[in-house]
Order: C-alpha cells, then sequence, then structure tokens
C-alpha cells in the first residue's frame, strides 16, 4: 500500500457504542441461527473436552458463503483434530447477527472468532470494552508485520496492541453495469455526475430501469449517499465531515443530495421491498441496467450467479471517485474467555495465511489483505482492484462502520429512509448535523 491511512486511521477510531458497527452488504439466504443468550455449541462441546472452535459471522450467501466455506475446507486439511462450528446469523447486513453477538458477549459466552470490521467497529467497540484477547505474538510468529501493509495493521490496533487478522479488502465505491446492455446502447461506463445521468435519461428512453436499488434494509441508500458525497466533496474534505470540520448543512453536503434525490427517479420502483441481492439481480438479468454497491456483489455475480467479468458484467468507479478507494475489511479476533483460544488461533492462522486468503477473496468479491497474495488467482476484476487499492487515496466508509460512531450511522439510516420517500433537502441536511453534534463531531 502506497498512500498512507493515517487520516483516514484517525476518522476510524470515533467512538462507537459496545455493538458497534454497520454491516457491510453481505447478508441473505440461510444460515445457522444462535438464540441469544443460549449456549453455543461449541461452547458446550469445548466444556466436554472436544476442540472445537464456532466461527461467528453474518456470511450466509452471495459469494461470501462459498469463501467461508473454502476457509473451513482448507483449515480441515490442516486441523483434523479441531472441529469448526459455522454459526453464521443471516439476515440484516449483519445487524442480527450483531444483537446475538452483543447479547452473548454480555453474557460470557464469547464465540471462538467473529466477524468484525477493522476501525471503529473493532477498536472502539469490542477493543475498549475489554473484550479482545491481544494478538501482538501471534503475528510475530507468522511473520505478519511485513505481510500485511503497515496501514492496515494500524486499523486493527489500538495503542500499539493487535486485536484481529484482516481477511480482505472491500471496495465500496463500485458501479457496476450489464455490459451487454451498455454495448447494445452504445454506452459508456460514466466517470461523471453528468455522464451518470446523460446514460441514465438514455437508458429510460428505451424503457430499461437506469439504476437498480434494493433498500428494503437502509444501509444501501447510505452507500450511494456516501459515494455522492465522496464525489462531490472530494477525498479530503468527505474526510472533514468526520471530523467535524465540514458542516453537513455545508453547501457541498446539500448539493450531494440534490444529485442523490436525482439518481433516485431512474431506479426500480419496488426498490423498498428488495435486498442488495435482489437488485444486483435485475442487472444481471437485463432489467436494470446499473447497480452501485461494495465488490461483495462482484462475488455474488462470479460466484453464485456464475457470470463472467468484463463479458457479462463491467464495472467502474463511482462518479466523480476514480482515484479514491471507499476501504471495508472484515477481520476476525480472539474475544477474551473462549474455551480453547490455541484452537482458535489455529483457525486465524489460516485465515491470515497466504493460501487462506486466496482461497476467500476470489469467492467473496474482495482482495487479498495480503501483500504477497498470489495475484494469479484472480479474475480481471481482482488484478485491477488490487493495483488500484495501492495508488487510489484510501477513504474509510460511513455505512459499514469505519467513518462514525454507531450512534451517527444509525441516525444516518434513519435519514435516508426519509430522504429517499420525501426527499427534503434541507431537513436532511439538518437532521444528519444534529445525529453529528450527537455524536461529537462538532466543527
Amino acid at each position: 500500500m502506497k498512500r498512507k491511512m493515517a487520516t483516514v486511521l484517525s476518522v476510524m477510531t470515533i467512538g462507537t457504542t459496545l455493538i458497534a458497527g454497520c454491516g457491510s452488504g453481505e447478508s441473505g439466504g440461510n444460515g445457522a441461527q444462535t438464540t441469544p443468550g443460549a449456549s453455543s455449541p461449541a461452547s458446550s462441546a469445548a466444556a466436554g473436552g472436544a476442540k472445537k472452535v464456532e466461527i461467528f459471522s453474518w456470511w450466509t450467501g452471495a459469494g461470501e458463503e462459498a469463501g467461508l466455506k473454502g476457509l473451513i475446507d482448507l483449515f480441515k486439511t490442516k486441523n483434523k483434530d479441531i472441529e469448526l462450528v459455522n454459526a453464521a446469523v443471516a439476515g440484516g447486513a449483519g445487524t442480527n447477527a450483531k444483537a446475538v453477538l452483543a447479547s452473548r458477549m454480555q453474557g460470557g459466552d464469547p464465540p471462538g472468532t467473529f466477524q468484525v470490521h477493522g476501525g471503529a467497529e473493532l477498536n472502539t467497540g469490542w477493543v475498549a470494552a475489554g473484550k479482545m484477547e491481544v494478538l501482538n505474538d501471534l503475528y510475530e510468529k507468522e511473520g505478519w508485520k511485513d505481510k500485511f501493509p503497515k496501514d492496515l495493521i494500524d486499523l486493527v490496533s489500538k495503542d500499539g496492541s493487535i486485536y484481529s487478522v484482516p481477511v480482505n479488502i472491500h471496495r465500496g465505491n463500485v458501479l457496476f453495469y450489464n455490459k451487454k446492455v451498455f454495448d447494445a446502447n452504445g454506452l459508456k461506463a460514466p466517470k461523471t455526475f453528468d455522464e451518470f445521468f446523460q446514460a441514465a435519461d438514455a437508458l429510460k428512453a428505451k424503457g430499461i430501469t437506469p439504476l437498480a436499488l434494493g433498500d428494503k434494509e437502509p444501509w444501501t441508500a447510505t452507500m450511494i449517499f456516501e459515494n455522492v458525497l465522496l464525489g462531490t466533496l472530494g477525498p479530503d474534505d468527505y474526510m472533514k465531515l468526520w471530523t467535524g470540520e465540514i458542516s453537513f448543512e455545508d453547501a457541498k453536503v446539500k448539493q450531494s443530495l440534490e444529485t442523490f434525490k436525482k439518481m433516485l427517479t431512474y431506479t426500480n420502483k419496488d426498490h423498498a421491498a428488495r435486498n442488495w441481492q435482489d437488485a444486483a439481480q435485475l442487472v444481471a438479468k437485463g432489467d436494470a441496467a446499473m447497480n452501485i454497491m461494495g465488490d461483495w456483489a462482484k462475488g455474488y455475480f462470479t460466484t453464485d450467479l456464475k457470470l463472467k467479468a468484463n463479458e457479462d458484467f463491467g464495472w467502474a468507479a463511482t462518479p466523480n471517485t476514480e482515484n479514491s478507494f471507499m476501504v471495508i475489511t472484515d477481520t476476525f479476533g480472539l474475544p477474551k474467555g473462549v474455551k480453547d483460544p490455541e484452537a482458535v488461533k489455529e483457525f486465524l492462522k489460516v485465515l491470515g495465511s497466504v493460501e487462506g486468503q486466496d482461497v476467500f477473496n476470489p469467492l467473496k468479491g474482495s482482495i487479498p489483505a495480503r501483500t504477497d497474495a498470489d495475484t494469479g488467482k484472480y479474475d480481471a476484476y481482482g488484478k485491477q482492484t488490487i493495483e488500484e487499492f495501492k495508488k487510489s487515496k484510501l477513504t474509510p466508509s460511513m455505512a459499514h462502520g469505519s467513518a462514525a460512531p454507531e450512534g451517527f450511522v444509525t441516525q444516518a439510516n434513519q435519514a435516508m429512509t426519509i430522504f429517499v420517500t420525501k426527499g427534503d433537502v434541507e431537513q436532511t441536511a439538518k437532521m444528519l448535523q444534529q445525529a453529528a453534534a450527537a455524536s461529537g463531531m462538532k466543527k
């Protein structure tokens, strides 16, 4: 990683509540449910002397489930005496899983390891609450300090101690499009807002839905808005939103809301009844032309729907963000109080290995967190994203728990839900600024 994330990191450590973090888009499908307060399968088994590690996540579909299964299968070949329990909780873009996790952690029944986003969600959530073990010794033994970018290690560290292992890097500012629809209509991927609206008008005139949206869960609308903010303010001023140096009632924020409002007029009418996978399907089938989503959608396209990159679908950075990279990283750590911490570390070793990252990420749609992964295992999208990550300006995602406190993210999602329906720019800007002030992000 050539660019430094010092500014990003200072923003990513803004305070959150104990159950901090907004989920990445990975949700859906059928996963093993864990009842809040109940004894986990791994805990019960461990009490009887068996070696088991419970992996807690919300990876239950759309490429992520396949990636997790790949990690589990790889682990089994290396650790035949340890059983892995997949305790994924489906639905709600991680909301359901985080509620269950909070109940278990507070009740003294932690899973062996759990999915958590690097940045505020980890550091000012579970680490600040004293719920995580330090992993510096594991990093030393595995030689990871030279294999993960320093800035990424900083992202999973607090006060010099490392608390989790990154398995991937996702990009949040991606516009995916149906390549055959674009080619048939003589269109190119839009790089600016003006080009986006020109393409949208051309598609709408042909009876094609320009922009697929599934905001049954409001974070998807929040994602589009944060990308419009990034494209309007630029990365430097976007960062100033989270430190209070720029108000959410600033003229450029209101301009972003106006742009977002206009974009919403080109979406499918049933967007409120669809989730992100449903919206991606519209693009896959050619019923819609574009979808703004994190690159877990790429994993959905290639792993679940068997589409081919640069043939069935294309991609570009969202309008005006070509040289920016909205960073989202999934990580796993070691909670305090687990029954068999050494067995958990064996899983973390696989997760942080070259082999583990190269099994997981091509299926998930993400890129490896390690700098020495085998790029030959990645398709055209993966190769391009790996290179762009090295040279782009890195910015944290608000929608996925890295840029702002959880209280702000919750209120921002509420504001976006109201805005999608009413479109009141002044009211929404005021709501966002009030949320920022309440969260301590004052000018």
